[in-house]
């Protein structure tokens, strides 16, 4: 079937028009003002935006973690996801102690092939270094897993500064990178026997352990790291101004450094760490909420191309997983859900209030993805060629994000309440009408997605 949409103020991450757009076979082949198309179903966008499908680069669904498994499987979340206004996911393959990661790779093909209702693909999380891991990197890179993950805290995930900087050295040689979680795990155990000794068990204890300082100076490691190794790397889920100067500072000596924040960042501040009871257990993350000054310190390196992408770190647990953690905050399942949410607070908070354009909201959440993860130009991009993963805004619409109209398996929302406006109206998924007027009409339309070598020039 052919489709034109007609009308919409087609937006990339170099400016915005009114044009038509023509679909055929998945496919978009024109984009133009006033296209014809004899036997095209044609659908009017006056009054909305037209961004190419987002991108959320950071999610963990169907992952075994804290003694329990994540709310949200690939069902849920990839549902979730694209009702949301996200085309595609790249989640983490995780290579647990032991195995090679082929194996890890076979396992997240299992949680999520046949199961999705956007496309998705796989960064690799690499949990043990040794020689036969490198000779792996190469497979994984033939199989579309451009990209990899590595971690300076968690016991199970921990490499060593040693391996972090040999892992560089090896993505360097295959033109990849990756993306580190930054935070200073020996000070952070330290700071957690302190708490415990001091019978500070609550769920507010969880933002103390964990504070900017200990962010920062993980990336301050991790810069030098990578300096040494003379390799490009991303900080995902970038959280505060100490962090990110760190990363300023590397960028002025010449290094290739990329960055990533998340919603929970740019719209929630530590307060929620003082709700009663065990109340702020929901907000229980890593790294956690930071003191809202932070937040305006984010959007201007969003706006001025500092931090290159949005995504959500969606890593989704219900309140009575969140539970196992109620007389030791430790326990406590480190994550929130947000796949559902990150397009309509990013055009509301962001676009919305002036504090982004149209087109560096494009960037971020379409654009820039798709280029440093080896996707572009089949997606991030409304061009002839290109896959047809569409997201309609409403610029006009409104709606109140509660738990009760979310599609996320959890029943919470982290951001209860929120009061919207430009809201996603339609989702097209390789050319078919996936998502109308909030509701899902098409489910497990996704495929892999085989990534090639990642773009780092943006």
């Amino acid at each position: 079937m052919k489709i034109i949409l007609k009308n919409g103020v087609v937006v990339s991450g170099t400016g915005t028009r009114t044009a038509d757009v023509l679909i055929e076979n998945e496919k978009i082949t024109a984009v133009a003002p006033n296209l014809t198309c004899d036997d095209a179903v044609v659908r009017d966008l006056s009054g909305k935006m037209l961004f190419p499908g987002a991108i959320d680069a950071h999610t963990h669904l169907d992952l075994e973690v804290s003694d329990t498994v994540t709310a949200d499987d690939f069902y849920t979340g990839t549902k979730a996801a694209i009702r949301g206004g996200t085309t595609l996911v790249i989640d983490f393959a995780t290579q647990n102690h032991g195995e090679t990661l082929a194996e890890a790779l076979e396992n997240w093909h299992k949680k999520a092939d046949g199961k999705c209702s956007c496309d998705y693909a796989f960064h690799m999380a690499i949990s043990e270094w040794n020689e036969n891991i490198s000779k792996e990197i190469d497979d994984m890179m033939r199989a579309g897993v451009t990209t990899f993950k590595l971690y300076m805290t968690y016991p199970a995930m921990i490499l060593s500064d040693g391996e972090i900087y040999e892992v560089l050295r090896r993505l360097k040689e295959v033109g990849s990178f990756a993306g580190v979680h930054c935070e200073n795990a020996s000070v952070i155990d330290a700071h957690i026997r302190e708490r415990k000794a001091a019978g500070l068990l609550g769920p507010s204890s969880h933002p103390k352990v964990r504070p900017d300082t200990l962010e920062a100076e993980a990336v301050h490691r991790l810069m030098t790291i990578a300096g040494e190794a003379d390799a490009p790397v991303m900080v995902v889920h970038l959280t505060n101004k100490k962090a990110l100067d760190e990363i300023r500072d590397a960028r002025e000596k010449g290094q290739r450094v990329f960055a990533e924040t998340c919603p929970q960042y740019l719209v929630l501040d530590e307060k929620v760490y003082d709700l009663d009871g065990f109340e702020s257990a929901k907000y229980v993350c890593s790294p956690p909420i930071r003191a809202k000054e932070n937040q305006q310190v984010l959007w201007d390196a969003l706006a001025g191309g500092q931090i290159q992408t949005v995504a959500t770190d969606h890593c989704s647990f219900t309140l009575e997983q969140k539970a196992m953690g109620r007389d030791d905050f430790t326990k406590i399942p480190n994550g929130m859900p947000g796949l559902e949410t990150r397009v309509d607070i990013l055009f509301s908070e962001g676009v919305g209030k002036g504090k982004l354009t149209a087109e560096q909201a494009c960037r971020v959440l379409s654009e820039n993805p798709a280029k440093l993860y080896g996707l572009y130009p089949n997606k991030g991009c409304i061009a002839p060629g290109s896959d047809a993963d569409l997201v309609v805004i409403d610029p006009r619409k409104e709606k109140v994000i509660t738990a009760a109209g979310q599609e996320q398996n959890t029943d919470y929302s982290p951001f209860e309440g929120l009061a919207v406006k430009g809201c996603v109206d339609s989702v097209y998924l390789r050319g078919q009408l996936v998502v109308h007027n909030d509701k899902i009409l098409k489910e497990k339309t996704g495929q892999f997605i085989k990534r090639g070598a990642p773009q780092l020039e943006l």
